[in-house]
Formats: C-alpha cells, structure tokens, sequence
C-alpha cells in the first residue's frame, strides 16, 4: 500500500493531489482578474490618455487581504463578492456590507453608519474626521493607528478562506472516519489517500523527533498543522472565486501558527529543558551571558516558523504576478510566450511548495516539541 522509500512516497502524493488543479490552478491571487484589469488599461479609447501600468500596485492588491472578492469584470462592470463589515465603533457594534464602499479604498468614499463617517484605505477602515489629519505615513501604517479607527472583526477575505478550508478539513475526515467505520480490510476512495499521508506524519515526523512514548499525544496537532496549511497553501493556487486567497501568506496568520507552536512546546516544557534555559550547564559566572542568550533562543524558534511560511508563500506569488506584468510592461509580442512558460513551471514549482512548506512547519514544530519533552540521563 505504501512505498518503502518513504520521502519519495510523501513526494509522489503530494504531486498526485495537485494533479486535478494543473488545468486551471495558477499560483497568482486574482490572476485572471490581474489580466482583466490590465488589459483593460491599456486597452482605453485613443481620446483617453493611457495609464501607466503600475505592477508594484497590482501586486500589493492582489496578495494583500481585502473586504471583498474581485470575481471578474464582464463588460467594464465588475463582478465582485462583497463581505460583511464586522466593527466594534465608539456607539457599539456595527454590521453592514463592503458594497457601502463601492469599490473604494483610498479614503474618498465616506460611509454614514448611525451618526458615524468612515472611510477605507489600503483596507483599513478609518474614522472619517480623524483620517483627514493622518500624514501620509501615519495612513500607509494605519493598522497601527488604533486611536483613528473602529476594531476591525469584519470576514475578510483571508478570513473567507480560512473557514473554507476549516470546512474542508472536517468534511475530509469526516468522509475518511466514516470510511473506517464500515470495517473494511483496506481503506478505499479518500481513506486510501489520506492514510499514507498520516502514516507519513506519525512515522517520519512524529515518532523520530518527540520519541516513541510521548509521540501519540502530538498528532492530533501535528496531523491538524500539517493538513490545515496544505489545504490552505493549495486554496491560494486556485485563481478564481471563492479561492484564491493568500492566507498562508499572511504574516499575522503565519504568527499565529508559530505562536500556537510556541504554547505547546513551552507548556510541553518538562524539568530538564527548563533547567537547562535557566541553569544552563556552564560556569555560573556566565548566566548572565547564557541565560539571556537561551530565552532568546525560545523565541527565534517561533520566529523561524513564521517567517520561513510566510516568506515562502508570498515570494512564489510575487514571482508569477511579475512574470505576468512583464507582459504589460514591454507590450511586445515576443515577451507573451517567454513569461508563459516561466509561469507555467513555476505554477508546477509551488504545487511542490505547497505540500513541502505544510511538511517543514509540522516537522520543525515536532522538532521543538520533542526538544521540550526529553528527558536526559544524569550521571
């Protein structure tokens, strides 16, 4: 049923289940609409004067979470998804939909809701009176003006994604238990994919990294981490509504994924990993030095976990919607196919990355997990 080589197993599945998204899945956010929206720029009446296409703009929109889903533009009109705007204002709680916008989010469009103006920019939502004294950095850095705008609950687009890869996630197991429950000799249909990749997760990460005592209590969280980011990372690869969200490339999302980590190792944390941080085995002259230097050491571990998921994820999508700019850019014929191919292997290139960067988070939170519960001999 499985391979004896087991990496090479792991590799092979991970590929077979891209296959059904090599038709049409492409590692860009929005990558028809970025077409769609540059085509038509320049594509303007010659009475218009052109504008300069900016892919720095188109870039940041596009990997960027928002209000609401860009699903196409059909005759000019676009096509869009609009999302619930969740606020906890200076009068209360206030619900109402990212249509009242209207497509704006540079802080000219303002939205009455019960006595209170709001404007949005860059997807911050702003009180319109404190807005108009902002500096252009202070707007630029708005999530961090906490005194100029409402608390921000709303179901983003990135927030969208999320519970559909949640519902995802219980659906297929819920199939792969249900399976298991009809006693079967061998597991068919889902269970016969997914199988592997548990048996993969509890042999190859688990056991060698937490050890063969603890390492059961870990998988329920390890098997989670590991099948939840995959989903995830695969959900961005889907150009077209209601997927294409770059939630895993979401520095917050990504920190909270590290953080978890950091809870679990740390309440994991028995006598011997502490006392080594706050005793370590050196001459007491040097605690001062080796103690500080040890809880640092904690917490670059988390650090790691977050940036090496966030970083991977967005990189490749950065990459594949420059190769499409390049083709407005130049706006010569000879560019289309060149870019064309370039993104073509890089969308077979991040259908491995989404399934390795699901391995090495799990694997390294395994790692730092075990470290935290082994126990050392004293002599």
């Amino acid at each position: 049923m499985v391979f004896s080589n087991k990496p090479v197993r792991f590799l092979l599945v991970a590929l077979l289940a891209g296959i059904p998204y090599f038709g049409f899945a492409n590692p860009v956010i929005d990558s028809i609409s970025v077409v769609n929206e540059a085509v038509a720029e320049h594509s303007a009446p010659v009475t218009q004067e052109k504008k300069e296409f900016n892919a720095t703009d188109l870039i940041n929109s596009h990997i960027g979470d928002s209000h609401e889903f860009h699903v196409a533009d059909w005759g000019g009109h676009p096509i869009t998804f609009y999302l619930p705007v969740i606020l906890w204002t200076d009068n209360g709680l206030e619900i109402f939909s990212s249509e009242e916008f209207h497509h704006d989010n540079s802080g000219e469009h303002v939205v009455s809701v019960n006595g209170q103006n709001l404007v949005r920019f860059n997807e911050v939502i702003f009180y319109a009176d404190k807005f108009e004294n902002l500096t252009e950095d202070q707007r630029k850095n708005g999530a961090f003006e906490f005194d100029t705008r409402p608390l921000n609950f709303s179901i983003t687009k990135h927030v969208f994604s999320m519970f559909i890869s949640v519902i995802i996630l219980f659906l297929l197991f819920l199939a792969v238990a249900r399976s298991y429950n009809n006693n079967k000799m061998a597991p068919k249909g889902i269970a016969g994919f997914i199988e592997p990749l548990v048996i993969f997760v509890r042999d190859d990460i688990a056991r060698p990294n937490i050890g063969e005592k603890k390492y059961a209590k870990y998988m329920p969280y390890l098997l989670t981490i590991f099948f939840f980011i995959w989903i995830n990372n695969l959900i961005g690869l889907i150009p077209f509504f209601p997927f294409s969200s770059n939630l895993t490339g979401n520095i917050y999302f990504t920190f909270v994924l590290a953080f978890i980590t950091f809870i679990v190792t740390s309440l994991s944390g028995n006598k011997d990993y502490w006392g080594h941080i706050f005793t370590p085995p050196v001459p007491k002259a040097l605690y001062p030095i080796m103690i500080p230097v040890e809880i640092i050491g904690i917490l670059t571990k988390p650090f790691a976990l977050m940036i090496r998921l966030f970083a991977n994820i967005t990189a490749g999508h950065i990459i594949i919607l420059s190769l499409v700019s390049l083709i407005f850019i130049f706006e010569t014929a000879w560019v289309s196919p060149i870019s064309g191919a370039f993104v073509l292997f890089m969308s077979v290139l991040e259908m491995l990355v989404a399934a390795l960067q699901a391995y090495v988070f799990t694997l390294l939170s395994a790692l730092f997990i075990g470290q935290a519960v082994a126990e050392h001999d004293h002599h």
